[in-house]
């Protein structure tokens, strides 16, 4: 919920970004919209760093028995880049927004359109699965107490 989040309120950061590398004063309300968008950020890599560590040390649930090769590949590729991008997005903003790293911010700016997509692809198979296919794949997502023993 806090990518999603920061996907609507992630404009509200450029009028003190621009003003910051004018070397201007930024208003005071543009200032609040901007820690708002950089606190957020901190906290998915936080919990980005939390959720890769449970990953590690857990493991990840197996994909249902009837599922093709191709979905297994697919699901594979689209959690590669939700992990990237939720490591990626947070670290390059940060290195733009603290250090000025004018090349981060443009990388930043540039993952915006492609997470929109790869969450979206993320939460449309998550629902297909539920709702189709009937599997227990987004109750597992759900309540990792769901899982089924291996």
């Amino acid at each position: 919920m806090l990518i999603v989040l920061q996907l609507v309120i992630g404009e509200d950061i450029k009028p003190a970004y621009r003003a910051f590398s004018r070397g201007t004063e930024p208003a005071t309300a543009d200032i609040f919209n901007a820690n708002i968008h950089v606190y957020v950020g901190l906290a998915v890599l936080a919990l980005a760093i939390w959720r890769f560590a449970v990953r590690l040390l857990r493991g990840v649930p197996a994909a249902p028995p009837e599922e093709s090769v191709l979905l297994k590949r697919i699901a594979a590729a689209t959690h590669f880049l939700l992990y990237l991008f939720i490591f990626g997005m947070p670290i390059t903003g940060a290195l733009a927004w603290y250090f000025s790293f004018r090349a981060m911010g443009e990388i930043h700016e540039l993952g915006k359109p492609v997470i929109i997509i790869v969450v979206g692809l993320h939460t449309a198979a998550a629902l297909w699965h539920h709702f189709f296919v009937k599997s227990d794949v987004l109750v597992r997502m759900l309540r990792p107490s769901a899982r089924r023993a291996p």
